[in-house]
């Protein structure tokens, strides 16, 4: 059996316009009535996102002084993962089409996200993902965790999936971020990085995956072809 384990956000969910408008958001809060300040257009601001600009400095550059950038970047981290912010993410393109495929095609499919399970249900629900994923191969976060950094959180998570799901033949993951490697990584699981996430390639590489692709459309491509 092939077992297909992908991250959620990236892979499948685009988050750039939530984290867009709660750039916006952040901003405006910090901002001064007389001052003028440069909204970053949203592609140059994700593109300092994908190669892990720090946020203060992106409010600096934003024309914000280091006391507000320091706001700025506190009131960020608090609201982009917010429940009313979370409706701004939409499928990638192709993502639907790719689920059905990996349905059809028989490989064993699993979610593993950072997500709480208020804000996998969220999106399962308002985009019919749901029907993609039995609960049984849903690896989230309790509503109550606390969260102490993904790339120490993940791998729990991966310790968790390996030892309560079936044996499988090939085992690989699809993530976009350091995390989604580390946790493979950790526990001897293949992984490929996706550049269509929160990381770029140069990102990416610095925790050396074994594959970088562009999209889960192509790690599957991949995935078929190997085990055909």
């Amino acid at each position: 059996m092939l077992r297909l384990i992908t991250d959620f956000d990236g892979p499948i969910m685009d988050v750039s316009e939530r984290y867009y408008r709660v750039y916006q958001l952040c901003l405006e809060q910090a901002q001064r009535p007389d001052q003028e300040i440069r909204v970053l257009p949203k592609q140059e601001f994700w593109n300092m996102k994908r190669s892990r600009v720090p946020e203060t400095q992106i409010g600096i550059l934003s024309g914000l002084d280091e006391t507000q950038a320091a706001e700025f970047a506190q009131n960020r981290r608090k609201t982009v993962h917010t429940m009313p912010y979370l409706v701004y993410d939409q499928p990638v393109p192709g993502a639907v089409e790719t689920l059905e495929r990996i349905q059809q095609a028989g490989i064993d499919l699993v979610v593993m996200t950072m997500r709480r399970v208020r804000e996998l249900d969220e999106a399962f629900t308002r985009c019919d993902l749901g029907r993609f994923f039995p609960p049984e191969k849903r690896y989230c976060l309790p509503n109550d965790y606390v969260k102490t950094g993904d790339t120490k959180d993940k791998p729990l998570l991966m310790a968790r999936a390996l030892a309560e799901l079936s044996p499988a033949d090939d085992v690989w993951m699809v993530g976009d971020t350091e995390a989604d490697i580390i946790a493979a990584k950790t526990h001897g699981v293949k992984v490929m990085g996706a550049l269509c996430g929160i990381r770029d390639r140069a990102q990416l590489e610095l925790h050396q995956p074994d594959l970088i692709v562009n999209n889960l459309a192509a790690a599957v491509d991949l995935l078929l072809t190997v085990n055909s």
